[in-house]
């Protein structure tokens, strides 16, 4: 058991100031009586209530009589004044739209050639001109010599190769290399007139007919250039060799308009 003077020991260790045990301690001091007396109950503070002072309506205001309901205005549409607005919050408010992303320029290699009285436009998948010896040179004379063409075709000026520019702000995009295609080949017609254009090689049905590669083996009529027949490419010819019977048949059909003499 703690005397007395250890336990006060303890308790100011622990910071306890005022404490009362449950039951009588053993060498304990005697307790003070007035830590034994019922604590009094607390007693909210009274505050005085100021009284509502009479609120006095603003000079001109309608006065509600006793019995009426006090009439509420409400604001009709368009009665709130609009604040305008600068024209440069405007602009913060409205952002301006996108810019289009430019297209850049397509890329091709077109070689112009006349066989007897047709024209040729045929893709230079490589973009180097036709030697003799090319698989896709020897495919295009096999397909002339079936068409009664010559197969030594002529080669017509240089290649047209697009962009014509590497750099500089010159309009090089898909519109304008139809526009300068189209051109080429008409100086040409001028020059001597054809009685059908091959279009050999998506870039050439492209940007000389107007098409895509839906329209192969078809015959196309092209403002300026008369009557043209798309054809798939050399090299696409000779990746998918069964893509020469449905050129057979198209030249079949169409065979009349260079040798009108066979009919």
């Amino acid at each position: 058991m703690l005397v007395e003077s250890r336990r006060r020991a303890y308790l100011n260790a622990m910071q306890v100031v005022h404490w009362l045990p449950r039951t009588e301690l053993p060498f304990a001091a005697p307790s003070r009586p007035e830590l034994l007396l019922p604590l009094a109950p607390e007693v909210a503070p009274e505050f005085d209530v100021p009284q509502a002072l009479p609120v006095q309506a603003p000079a001109g205001a309608p006065v509600a009589r006793s019995g009426e309901r006090p009439k509420i205005e409400i604001p009709r549409p368009g009665s709130t004044p609009k604040v305008a607005v600068p024209p440069a919050q405007e602009a913060e408010k409205a952002p301006a739209p996108p810019k289009p992303a430019p297209v850049p320029p397509p890329r091709f290699a077109l070689q112009l050639l006349r066989a007897g009285s047709c024209l040729l436009l045929v893709e230079l998948a490589t973009g180097q001109p036709f030697q003799s010896r090319d698989p896709s040179y020897l495919l295009l004379k096999d397909m002339l010599r079936a068409a009664g063409l010559p197969d030594s075709p002529q080669i017509i000026g240089e290649p047209v190769r697009w962009p014509l520019l590497v750099r500089g702000n010159l309009d090089q995009g898909p519109q304008a290399a139809t526009d300068f295609v189209q051109g080429f080949i008409q100086a040409r017609l001028e020059e001597a007139p054809c009685t059908c254009l091959w279009l050999v090689g998506l870039p050439a049905v492209r940007f000389a007919g107007e098409a895509d590669a839906e329209s192969y083996y078809r015959e196309l009529p092209v403002e300026g250039l008369g009557a043209a027949w798309a054809l798939p490419g050399l090299e696409l010819l000779m990746d998918e060799p069964q893509r020469k019977a449905d050129v057979w048949k198209a030249m079949r059909r169409l065979m009349a308009r260079w040798k009108p003499s066979d009919e």
